[in-house]
C-alpha cells in the first residue's frame, strides 16, 4: 500500500482514487499473506476507506446490502442444514453403495457427491472437508491404508483424486465455491454481461462433464492405488445406511428445500425472483420447519466470515472500477498484445492468469486482484466477450488444483499425510493441463454451438 501511495497518480486519476487503489492493493496483499484472517483484513480495508474519507461511510458499507452478498450468506446457512440433518452423508453412502465396488468407482462415488452438493453448497470446505474427507479417510483406513508405507494401498489415490475433482465441482456451478458470485459480479461490472446460475451451469455442463470423465481417469492411470477392488467399501456404506435408518423428517425437508431452491435458481428467467430472494426463501422454510434454529445461523462462523470479506470486496472492486483505474491499466497493458490475433492474446494471458495461482493460497485473492484487469486486456485484443468472461471464470476454479494450498480443502487433503508434496504438485500440473485443454477445446466448441460467440 505504501508503495502505491509514494507513486504519483497518473494524469486524469484523482488523489482520492489513487488512495482507493492503495487501500485495495493493501487489502489484497493482506489476503495473500494473511497476517490476520481474510475477513479481518477486508474489514480493516473497509474501515480505512471510511476513515480516510476516500468513501463516505454509506458508500464504504454499501457492499453489505448487495443481494449477491446475501445470496452467498444464505447458501452457507443452507449448507449448515445439509450437515446438521446428515443428508450429505446419506447421499455419499448411497453413491458408495452403488458405485464403490472398485477403487475408481469409489473415488467417483465420493466425487459425485461433491458435485451434486456443489449445486447448492458454496463452501467447498464444508463439502469436501466436512462431508467427503472424513468418509474417504475412514474408508482408506478400513483397507489398512495410512500415511507412510501403506499410503499407496488406497489413501494416497483417494486424497489426490478427490481434491482434483473438487476443483472441477467448484467450476461447474456458480455456487461451487464462495468466490464464484464475486467473479460473476466482476464480469458484469466490466462487460455488462450477467452470468446467472443457469447460464453458468449451461456453459459448464459439457466441458465440465468431459473433464470429470477424463482427468480423474488419467490420475488413476498415473497414480493407481495398489488395491483395485473395494467391495468392503460398498458393504460399509450399506451398513452405515442401515444404522442411519429411514430418512428423518429433517432430511426430507432438507431435500425438498434443496429441490425447491435449485429449481427456482435454474428458472429465474421464467419467474423473475432474484437469486438472493430464492435463497432467503429456502432459509425461511428451514427455520419455520425447525430444520434450522436461529442459533444455527448466528453460530455459523464461516458464513459470517465470508459475509464480511465478500461484502467489503464487492464494494471496493466496484468503487475501483468507477475510478477508471482498471480501464487505464487495461489500456496500458493492452499495448503488449498490440497486433496479436485475439486468440493468441487470449491463450498467453490465460496461461499467465492460470499458473499465477502458484503464488496464491486463495481463489478469492487471485480473482479479485487479477480477473478484471486480465479480462479487460483480453477484450482489448478483440476476443469475443462471452468467451473471455467464461474461460477466465471457470479457470479461476480449475487453477486451484496446481498446489496443495490452492483452495481451502487443499491443506485438509494434503495434511492427511498420504501424498508427498512433489507428487502432489507434479500430478496437479498434469491435471491442470488436462483440464485446460478440455475446457479450451470442448468448452469453446460448446459455447459456439450455444451461439455465445
Amino acid at each position: 500500500m505504501a508503495i502505491v501511495l509514494l507513486m504519483p497518480p497518473p494524469a486524469g486519476i484523482t488523489a482520492k482514487s489513487w488512495h482507493l487503489l492503495a487501500i485495495f492493493v493493501g487489502t489484497i496483499a493482506g489476503l495473500i499473506v494473511q497476517p490476520l484472517p481474510g475477513g479481518a483484513m477486508v474489514l480493516l480495508g473497509v474501515a480505512a476507506l471510511a476513515l480516510t474519507r476516500v468513501l463516505t461511510p454509506q458508500q464504504a458499507l454499501a457492499g453489505y446490502g448487495d443481494p449477491t452478498v446475501w445470496l452467498v450468506l444464505a447458501a452457507f446457512f443452507m449448507s449448515r442444514g445439509m450437515l446438521k440433518t446428515g443428508l450429505g452423508r446419506r447421499i455419499a453412502f448411497w453413491f458408495i453403495r452403488k458405485l464403490g465396488h472398485r477403487s475408481l468407482g469409489l473415488g467417483y462415488s465420493l466425487a459425485g457427491t461433491d458435485l451434486l452438493l456443489a449445486s447448492f453448497i458454496p463452501s467447498n470446505a464444508a463439502r469436501a472437508g466436512g462431508i467427503i474427507f472424513p468418509i474417504a479417510k475412514s474408508l482408506a483406513e478400513a483397507y489398512d491404508s495410512r500415511p507412510g508405507e501403506s499410503a499407496r494401498r488406497l489413501g494416497s489415490f483417494l486424497m489426490l483424486f478427490l481434491y482434483q475433482t473438487d476443483v472441477m465441482a467448484c467450476a461447474m456451478f456458480i455456487t461451487g465455491q464462495a468466490s464464484n458470485p464475486l467473479i460473476a459480479r466482476f464480469a458484469q461490472a466490466a462487460t455488462g454481461l450477467e452470468i446467472s446460475y443457469s447460464r453458468w451451469l449451461l456453459g459448464a455442463i459439457v466441458p465440465g462433464l468431459v473433464a470429470f470423465a477424463i482427468t480423474p481417469v488419467l490420475l488413476y492411470r498415473l497414480y493407481p492405488p495398489e488395491i483395485r477392488e473395494t467391495p468392503r467399501a460398498a458393504e460399509i456404506a450399506g451398513e452405515e445406511l442401515g444404522r442411519m435408518g429411514p430418512m428423518t423428517r429433517g432430511e426430507k425437508l432438507m431435500l425438498a428445500t434443496f429441490a425447491l431452491v435449485a429449481s427456482l435458481w435454474m428458472t429465474t428467467a421464467l419467474h423473475g425472483i432474484n437469486y438472493a430472494v430464492v435463497a432467503l426463501i429456502g432459509i425461511a422454510v428451514l427455520l419455520l420447519s425447525g430444520v434450522l434454529e436461529w442459533n444455527d445461523l448466528t453460530t455459523e462462523r464461516g458464513a459470517w466470515d465470508v459475509f464480511i470479506w465478500y461484502g467489503g470486496l464487492v464494494r471496493m472492486a466496484e468503487a475501483l472500477s468507477e475510478t477508471g483505474i482498471t480501464q487505464r491499466f487495461a489500456q496500458s497493458a493492452g499495448g503488449i498484445t498490440t497486433g496479436w490475433p485475439w486468440w493468441l492474446a487470449l491463450a498467453v494471458l490465460l496461461l499467465v492468469y492460470f499458473y499465477a495461482h502458484y503464488g496464491f493460497a486463495s481463489i478469492t485473492a487471485h480473482s479479485t486482484a487479477m480477473y478484471t484487469p486480465f479480462l479487460l486486456v483480453i477484450l482489448a485484443a478483440g476476443a469475443p466477450a462471452w468467451l473471455a468472461v467464461l474461460i477466465l471464470a471457470y479457470s479461476s476454479n480449475l487453477m486451484a488444483g496446481v498446489t496443495h494450498y490452492g483452495t481451502t480443502p487443499g491443506p485438509i487433503y494434503f495434511g492427511a499425510g498420504y501424498v508427498p508434496q512433489t507428487t502432489w504438485w507434479r500430478l496437479g500440473f498434469i491435471a491442470s493441463t488436462s483440464n485446460l485443454v478440455i475446457w479450451v477445446t470442448v468448452g469453446f466448441i460448446w459455447w459456439k454451438v450455444l451461439g455465445w460467440w
